[in-house]
């Protein structure tokens, strides 16, 4: 009879504990995201909600959940700039107080990601603070450090999978860039879904030239013509990925090309005052054929 293992102690369970407290982030804010993220191998699943668990938070310090709990613009903006202090010293050392962050801190340790990545993504939370109305500059920015950074934060992750093509500069790069369109692709869906809380509660307009509550046809479909061809441009790298990873990340594209399809085929009036979304069936049905080999672009 074999003995019993001895309990994982110390930092080890430190570490578990946090990735497990910050696996629980994901569930609770997109049942899009947890739903591709089951797809991948259980080690991999557990890095990228630790990377979600972040942004999450973060997300949470700007779009009005610290304001709710009583703070005005200062200590919001201290909490971010906080925050951020918290992940360059985590991520230096090895330690947080702050689970989520040390759990994030740990893949960025095990997967190099750094400051790189890190400041851009503080930079456009910061901006959320800070500016109403967008130009074709600050958004292109914006939606580097709010959403690209973070496609690139999870292809670190993937490299670590033996099947990913990833070779050559050249390979690397064209994932990269892949990465980053996808990324890209998911935030347009997003700012045209919340189109009208972002204008009414939070008081942002993302898209130039653009105000959401005379949005007309024209705009719209060329706004979502924009974003397909991110993610049209996303599919190369999709396939060069292993094919743990290439099926969790399909599904995520298989999910939000069926939100642009949907908000394609509502009238522009009602997009300040719905917000669209994938019934569950539908997301269980596109689950099911990416599983199943029946990959297609939306």
């Amino acid at each position: 009879m074999r003995p019993d293992p001895a309990p994982t102690t110390g930092l080890d369970l430190y570490t578990r504990t946090a990735a497990a407290a910050a696996g629980q982030v994901i569930g609770r804010y997109s049942t899009s995201f947890a739903l591709a993220c089951r797809t991948l191998p259980r080690h991999t699943r557990r890095d990228i909600a630790s990377v979600y668990a972040l942004v999450r938070v973060a997300d949470e310090v700007v779009d009005g959940t610290a304001e709710a709990a009583g703070l005005d613009a200062r200590p919001v903006r201290a909490a971010l700039d906080e925050l951020e202090a918290e992940v360059d010293q985590a991520v230096a050392s090895g330690f947080s107080t702050n689970l989520v962050v040390h759990a994030f801190a740990d893949v960025a340790r095990r997967h190099g990601i750094g400051p790189e990545l890190t400041a851009p993504f503080f930079a456009s939370m910061r901006a959320d603070l800070e500016v109403s109305e967008h130009d074709g500059r600050s958004l292109d920015s914006y939606i580097y450090g709010s959403a690209e950074v973070v496609g690139l934060m999870c292809l670190q992750v993937f490299f670590a999978l033996p099947g990913t093509r990833a070779d050559t500069e050249d390979q690397r790069e064209m994932l990269r860039e892949s990465a980053r369109r996808l990324g890209a692709a998911f935030q347009k869906v997003n700012f045209l879904r919340d189109l009208g809380a972002d204008q009414q509660q939070l008081g942002r307009t993302y898209f130039p030239g653009t105000d959401p509550r005379r949005l007309d046809e024209a705009t719209k479909d060329r706004l979502v013509a924009d974003l397909r061809a991110d993610l049209d441009a996303a599919v190369p790298g999709m396939n060069s990925l292993d094919r743990r990873a290439r099926r969790a990340v399909q599904l995520a594209h298989r999910l939000f090309g069926e939100l642009a399809r949907r908000i394609e085929a509502v009238p522009a009036r009602r997009l300040v005052s719905e917000r669209i979304s994938v019934p569950t069936a539908v997301k269980a049905r596109l689950a099911a054929q990416v599983l199943a080999g029946q990959w297609r672009t939306a």
